[in-house]
């Protein structure tokens, strides 16, 4: 498949967006999750800018957004650290993470892209959409 886009596959992301207080709408970036079917990879990315969230909630539990953000990673790494989603493959990790929730880390909608590089696409996107 790789050939048809010139060296470059097709990968799906989706940023992970920090809602403190869902009843109010607002939001931070906080994270970015890639998925690469060709190449079997799925990583979540995070940063959380702890100024930009006490400032959209000065009581949010900063601890628990962090542990959301850093099961949304283990979740990718695959193995023991992901927990119910370990034996599942890279796409059902994916999936799993995109899925819509209620919660105080929420998904956003997917986006497409090629590449040839999905780690670097993370990257890349965190630092062009999170930070």
């Amino acid at each position: 498949m790789s050939g048809l886009h010139n060296g470059r596959d097709v990968f799906e992301y989706a940023l992970l967006k920090v809602v403190p207080r869902v009843e109010r709408g607002e939001m931070i970036n906080a994270g970015v999750v890639v998925y690469c079917r060709a190449r079997r990879f799925v990583e979540a990315r995070t940063h959380l800018d702890e100024g930009r969230l006490r400032a959209l909630d000065a009581t949010v539990d900063v601890e628990g957004v962090r542990a959301a953000l850093n099961a949304a990673e283990c979740v990718c790494a695959g193995g023991e650290r992901a927990g119910q989603a370990a034996g599942d493959d890279a796409g059902r990790r994916f999936r799993w993470l995109i899925a819509p929730r209620s919660t105080v880390v929420q998904p956003g909608p997917v986006h497409t892209g090629l590449t040839t590089d999905p780690a670097g696409e993370a990257e890349r996107l965190l630092d062009l959409l999170v930070k």
